[in-house]
């Protein structure tokens, strides 16, 4: 058995225990300590994702490949993009204590196992461990009514969507006798030996994990857990979720059910066509910037969901070099909205960025960037994302997906330039606290990366093209 190909994973559970051991021991004052520590380990599995060996382990059910090393490096850098962002923020809102670090790691490490899974057990292990950490991450300023109603939302909701995944699990392995993927790639090589009960399974498989990456029609838990939640773990949910939960769904759908793409394409089609058309014109209405940024990541999971639905090794290239646009630029938006506060009071309305330009130029320069890449304007990283999803879809024919991909973004970028009109043109309100350093940091790192992603594309492209051929053979 190779253990080996899974030292990262086992990595970031032994850190996890050593910081909470630590934490019960020592008590009091161990949150930033202990997140330094939780940043450390980010930064070795990271190392040993690079350095390990691949290969399939532990009876087939683990891989270690081009697609995993990728994926896994991306959930990384949300991790530990929205670890920092919640230093400070933590510490001034009460909620500055040991679990949460270890929470990540453990939630981290199940996203890291959903990556690699090669069996439907696998990846059913590695979304509970994920998603339980979670529920609890979400509730974690637990006096707070609202972020105790978001936990209490998702935890639902999730719960169902666990249920109907695993419903559909248990169809796959009755109708065909495996849950390992390449047993059920070789067993539904020829499409006609699917039986019904098997295409059922995969529409339910299919339906638990639209409900993690909040696609529509199971995008209800997000606008309110996006509202309710601490914002640092707001950061967490639009980054690294996202990404575990995208690559699970592109290997699940293109290796072991890639021979049945005719059964299962259209779902996508029209999973993807709604949340495109629900996320530009539901968040033209909000004036809270979290419940508008819920519905921008509704959106942007219709716009990646183009690349899986084409089915091809460009598609899929085009939906993990959108999954790095989105990662940098959603951390950097909530590091712009975590930044927004007066007298140590956490601001949320739009009109609070009113003249922002006037009193925090740096602030409102970043966000711009942020918002204009959103919205798709070239030459920032937010342009490349849709163009590689979109030139894919027009490739293969599927011009409907395209042409209302473009609509859409259109529509959307309304919303972004709104707040981009409010930062410059409107009259300025009281300036905004001073920021610490983390913030700081990580605001400017993701908006130089936006910014210049045009200059160096071709590092990130190629690691998409080359983790998208492991998934075709």
């Amino acid at each position: 058995m190779n253990w080996a190909i899974a030292l990262p994973e086992i990595a970031l559970s032994i850190v996890a225990m050593a910081i909470l051991i630590f934490g019960v021991v020592r008590r009091d004052d161990t949150f930033l300590l202990s997140s330094m520590f939780a940043v450390g380990g980010f930064l070795l599995a990271a190392l040993l994702v690079l350095t390990s060996a691949r290969g399939v382990g532990y009876h087939g059910q683990f891989v270690a490949d081009a697609f995993s090393s990728f994926a896994k490096l991306l959930v990384l850098a949300g991790a530990a993009l929205a670890l920092i962002l919640s230093l400070d923020y933590n510490q001034k809102n009460g909620i500055a204590r040991f679990e949460y670090p270890v929470l990540m790691l453990l939630s981290v490490t199940g996203m890291m196992v959903m990556v690699s899974a090669a069996n439907l057990m696998t990846l059913y292990l590695g979304l509970e461990l994920q998603s339980l950490a979670l529920y609890v991450l979400a509730a974690f300023a637990r006096d707070n009514l609202r972020s105790s109603e978001a936990g209490l939302k998702y935890f639902v909701l999730g719960a169902l969507a666990s249920g109907l995944l695993l419903y559909g699990i248990s169809l796959v392995y009755g109708f065909s006798g495996t849950m390992d993927f390449a047993a059920l790639a070789k067993t539904l090589a020829r499409p006609e030996s699917a039986s019904p009960g098997l295409i059922v399974g995969i529409v339910f498989i299919l339906v638990g994990l639209a409900f993690k990456i909040s696609a529509v029609p199971f995008h209800m838990w997000t606008p309110d857990v996006y509202e309710g939640a601490p914002t640092p773990v707001t950061v967490f949910f639009s980054t690294a979720p996202k990404v575990a939960a995208f690559a699970l769904l592109l290997r699940t759908m293109t290796m072991p059910f890639g021979h049945l793409l005719i059964a299962w394409q259209q779902l996508i089609v029209l999973v993807s066509l709604a949340s495109m058309i629900l996320g530009a014109f539901a968040a033209i209405g909000q004036s809270n910037i979290k419940r508008l940024m819920a519905y921008s990541s509704i959106g942007h999971m219709g716009y990646a969901l183009i690349g899986l639905a084409v089915g091809t090794p460009e598609g899929v290239r085009g939906v993990l070099v959108y999954l790095i646009v989105y990662v940098f630029m959603s951390a950097g938006t909530f590091a712009c909205i975590i930044a927004m506060q007066r007298r140590g009071r956490a601001l949320e309305q739009i009109t609070d960025l009113n003249g922002l330009a006037r009193t925090d130029p740096g602030l409102a320069l970043a966000l711009a960037v942020f918002m204009f890449a959103m919205a798709g304007v070239p030459p920032l990283s937010g342009f490349f994302g849709k163009l590689y999803v979109f030139l894919a879809a027009v490739q293969a024919g599927m011009w409907t997906l395209a042409v209302i991909g473009v609509l859409t973004s259109v529509v959307g970028a309304f919303y972004y330039l709104r707040i981009v009109k409010v930062m410059y043109f409107d009259a300025p309100e009281a300036p905004f606290d001073p920021r610490p350093a983390s913030l700081s940091f990580v605001a400017a790192a993701t908006a130089l990366f936006t910014t210049f992603f045009f200059v160096f594309p071709a590092p990130f492209v190629g690691a998409a093209q080359a983790a998208a051929k492991v998934l075709f053979g």
